[in-house]
């Protein structure tokens, strides 16, 4: 896990679920084909209803028509982010399009330990309402040991909270090989 991330914010709003995330239509790839797991990418945040995709700028969608890659590295959510069924393709499908992290007021617990457990995304919590502060394509900066969200286009900066006990985890790229280098397995 880097230290610091950096790139342009999406933001989305309240109650994000998983079915949005990554729609059941295109759970019938097989993410342990790498020819087949890129198209969880191309259809990262496809469900996400129009309005809420982009907050507060429009219909923007994360990842482009016939694109396979986000121009986007952090998503700004609102609360209960990543709500709904235990789909661990969630989190899979933003980190297969880029996205390295998630800042949200709070998650689904299902939707946290999913993008810890697998290593996926770095799911940040935030200690304010963001979707109100930062826009679409701002260029956001996390430092994970600051535990801080730096937004370079207005020059704010806002506290997060701490990642606690699952740091190392995500540090070791996953719950299983978090395992492994702790001598479990």
């Amino acid at each position: 896990m880097e230290d610091r991330i950096r790139g342009k914010a999406f933001v989305l709003g309240d109650d994000i679920d998983t079915d949005q995330i990554i729609p059941a239509e295109y759970l019938s790839y097989n993410p342990s084909d790498p020819e087949e797991r890129k198209y969880f990418g191309m259809y990262a945040c496809c469900g996400v209803p129009a309005g809420q995709r982009g907050l507060p700028d429009g219909n923007i969608p994360f990842v482009r028509e016939g694109r396979f890659n986000s121009d986007f590295t952090i998503i700004i959510g609102g609360k209960n982010f990543g709500c709904g069924s235990s789909r661990e393709h969630a989190p899979l499908a933003i980190a297969e399009a880029g996205g390295k992290a998630v800042v949200a007021e709070f998650y689904a617990r299902i939707f946290f330990r999913n993008s810890v457990n697998g290593g996926y995304l770095v799911p940040c919590e935030s200690t304010q309402r963001l979707v109100d502060e930062i826009n679409t394509s701002d260029d956001c900066e996390i430092d994970i040991s600051a535990s801080k969200l730096l937004n370079h286009t207005s020059g704010k900066s806002y506290d997060l909270k701490p990642l606690g006990e699952v740091k190392p985890i995500i540090e070791a790229g996953g719950v299983f090989d978090y395992a492994k280098q702790s001598g479990m397995l």
